[in-house]
């Protein structure tokens, strides 16, 4: 009944332009956008009266019109012109640069806009401009190209329907991750049977979050009742990734234009002010106060004077019949207007000119910044807007991830332990293993014939719960070849922890092959190759901290093996040697390396059946699909037996200790983001500088989100440091 659901707030699109045969649902045309991409602010009709009115929402350029206009209107001391000229010179400049700006702007729009873009029509391949790009239409794109707009994948040149994508430009991850085509389009590699395909596909409409995607497609075949098959995140290739090694793939445009999530995560194109610009509105105001006041009070101190007989009428400037016959109120007001524009060289219009002038000049000095030029890319800074240059002096917070940004995101596999029993890859030489000096228990020392089975189910588990892709090649693209393998596979994943894992495991023994027609191929010791049927791939999410697949062995075992964060796996698991594993785990994470905990629990046919079914429903709701599938996880991923766990080591970025160290000599205060465990996230604040041997740490930890509880511990906190103060010097309490 999941497939009958109906969702309210969705968009219908027919792949190819083709509508599905009768009996389908009744067509209701659509509009959607073409594929133009538009990130500039002006165009040549609105320029000038858009720039205007931008340009005098600054209360310094509105405050010069005022006085210019003043300077016009009444009998002023003095002209206009001294008024008018700067200002004029001020605003010419500033839309001038401005115009320039988006000018540049205009030019990046075009060459995207013009770009060429491989399309299906009528069964053949015709070359197109990104701009002339509809949804709904069938692309076709080549490695190393970026996606012209969000397409559902369809196929690739891959057997598996596979693809690697990296998203540098839209999230700043370099790695490779995998995306997969629908189940039943994966098979077409040709236009004439990408483009026999009759199919509709149901999605939400377009919102800006990158990881959440919600649809559904339906496949015709012949006049049957369509196959439903859902569609998530995995199946959306976004515009501005890039597709890396693989031939090519086909997708058919979902969303497109400025309703891509790329173009709806820009800012918007409001003018931006920086902090010395927000400074200088202060000064403006409080000198405009005095400059009124210093007006009013000479006002004032004028009519006090004339106040006497003849005062206000010497011999050498009598009145004129008209004059005495003014109204006194309207003759006040135009004398403090005048000894506003007398003084009004308190708020010096040529600052901003030099103001102006320096951050245009500033942006083309920060390009030519020859220290800030890139070697490996080969590109230098780029200036977007030279309204923000001087920003850059004035950071006080430095936000960073840990992996990847801290350290190298090179992972190398370190130990594993099962049951107690510690295994240490390196320590295999010449295909003998050695007796280890420091008295660990090797993979000889023989743990028995129950141990042994654990033994190798660890093994499998790790050769199996990943989701990493096997190519054959050495002219990879950017990924390291492994040299010490008895086969030369090169692994590629989203995870390097799961690369370094499932090279760990080669090296003690077990080796993954590949993933060929749904069936994962492994090496074992005895050099016999092992299938294993996959029948489900529970992937791994930050919420859940943990990854899972159920396969089936060639013997008809249906096992499931989950992989993830010693705090997901412990609370599931009913029996094992937890205290043995949990030391061992605590013991690595204390020394800075990464852990994971590995569990499994065998599945009989029937369980397997009552798990597919909820799988399903759970996969074809429309709505609150992830709440669904996370409540399905919760009840299979359970009553586990623990097996292991596994240590991996991420090196430190070269001289990250002594970045993080100047940064802190210069005022700024550094934040450190990391999911890691409390004690890997310390070891590795240890060895950056973050934090010092001296450093007072404390500890805000609640095992619950809500907000409420995260206050009350925040509070506790605070009265403990207050409690504290008698003993902490000012410097430190302050800090």
């Amino acid at each position: 009944c999941a497939g009958e659901e109906n969702w309210v707030d969705s968009r219908t699109i027919y792949v190819g332009h083709r509508e599905p045969p009768p009996g389908a649902e009744a067509y209701i045309p659509q509009r959607f956008p073409d594929n133009r991409i538009v990130s500039s602010k002006y165009t040549f009709w609105n320029f000038i009266p858009k720039n205007l009115f931008e340009q005098f929402r600054r209360i310094a350029n509105f405050y010069f019109l005022i006085i210019f206009l003043v300077q016009l209107i009444i009998d002023t001391p003095t002209s206009p012109v001294t008024s008018g000229l700067p200002l004029f010179f001020v605003i010419t400049v500033t839309a001038i640069k401005q115009g320039y700006e988006d000018w540049l702007r205009h030019k990046a729009d075009n060459a995207i806009n013009h770009c060429p873009v491989h399309f299906i029509q009528h069964g053949k391949l015709v070359r197109k401009q990104s701009r002339k790009l509809r949804v709904g239409d069938i692309v076709m794109v080549k490695e190393d190209e970026k996606f012209p707009c969000d397409l559902i994948f369809l196929s690739s040149s891959r057997g598996d329907g596979t693809c690697f994508v990296t998203t540098t430009s839209l999230d700043g991850e370099s790695s490779h991750k995998t995306y997969y085509a629908v189940q039943d389009t994966k098979a077409f590699h040709n236009e004439q049977e990408i483009d026999a395909l009759h199919a509709t596909i149901e999605c939400e409409q377009p919102q800006p979050d990158l990881y959440k995607f919600v649809g559904r497609i339906n496949v015709y075949h012949d006049r049957n009742e369509p196959i439903a098959r859902p569609l998530g995140s995995e199946n959306l290739l976004l515009r501005g990734a890039t597709l890396k090694n693989t031939e090519k793939i086909f997708g058919v445009a979902i969303y497109t234009g400025m309703e891509t999530k790329m173009a709806l995560n820009y800012q918007s194109k409001s003018q931006k002010r920086s902090a010395v610009e927000k400074s200088m509105n202060v000064f403006l105001v409080v000198y405009l106060c005095i400059l009124v006041s210093k007006a009013l009070i000479n006002t004032v101190l004028k009519y006090a004077w004339q106040s006497e007989p003849f005062r206000d009428e010497p011999w050498y400037n009598q009145k004129t019949e008209p004059e005495k016959k003014r109204n006194l109120f309207l003759q006040a007001f135009t004398d403090f207007l005048a000894f506003m524009v007398l003084f009004n060289y308190i708020i010096p219009v040529s600052m901003y000119v030099t103001v102006e002038m320096q951050k245009f000049l500033g942006s083309y000095f920060i390009a030519w910044d020859e220290e800030m030029f890139d070697e490996d890319t080969g590109e230098g800074p780029l200036v977007n807007t030279s309204d923000l240059n001087e920003e850059l002096g004035q950071i006080e917070y430095v936000f960073t991830d840990k992996t990847g940004t801290l350290t190298e995101n090179n992972m190398e596999f370190v130990e594993c332990c099962i049951e107690g029993h510690v295994y240490v890859p390196h320590v295999i030489c010449n295909g003998q293993i050695l007796h280890d000096c420091t008295g660990i228990d090797m993979i000889d020392s023989s743990p028995g014939s129950s141990g042994k089975e654990r033994e190798d189910l660890f093994f499998r588990a790790l050769c199996l719960c990943h989701t990493v892709q096997v190519k054959e090649d050495d002219s990879l693209d950017g990924l390291k070849k492994n040299q010490v393998s008895r086969r030369s596979c090169i692994y590629i994943s989203s995870s390097p922890d799961e690369v370094a894992l499932v090279e760990g495991i080669q090296r003690l023994g077990y080796t993954y092959l590949r993933l060929k027609d749904n069936y994962m191929e492994i090496l074992n010791r005895e050099n016999n190759i092992e299938k294993f049927e996959l029948l489900e791939v529970f992937s791994f999410d930050s919420v859940r901290r943990r990854m899972s697949v159920i396969v089936k062995s060639s013997t008809g075992d249906i096992f499931l093996f989950c992989k993830g964060a010693d705090s997901s796996i412990f609370p599931r698991v009913k029996e094992g040697k937890i205290d043995q594993v949990r030391s061992r785990v605590e013991r690595n994470a204390v020394e800075g390396l990464r852990t994971l905990c590995v569990a499994y629990k065998k599945l009989t046919a029937e369980e397997y059946s009552k798990v597919q079914k909820l799988l399903q429903s759970a996969k074809l709701a429309l709505q609150d699909r992830e709440k669904k599938l996370a409540e399905v996880y919760e009840k299979i991923e359970r009553d586990f037996i623990l097996l292991g766990a596994t240590a991996v080591e991420d090196r430190l970025q070269e001289k990250a200790a002594d970045t993080i160290e100047a940064l802190q000599k210069a005022g700024i205060k550094v934040w450190v983001l990391t999911g890691d465990k409390m004690e890997t996230a310390a070891a590795t604040c240890y060895a950056c500088k973050l934090f010092r041997r001296n450093t007072q740490i404390l500890e805000l930890t609640t095992k619950k989100i809500e907000e409420q509880s995260l206050h009350d511990v925040l509070f506790d906190l605070n009265k403990t440091v207050i409690r504290q103060n008698g003993s902490l010097t000012r410097d430190t309490f302050s800090g």
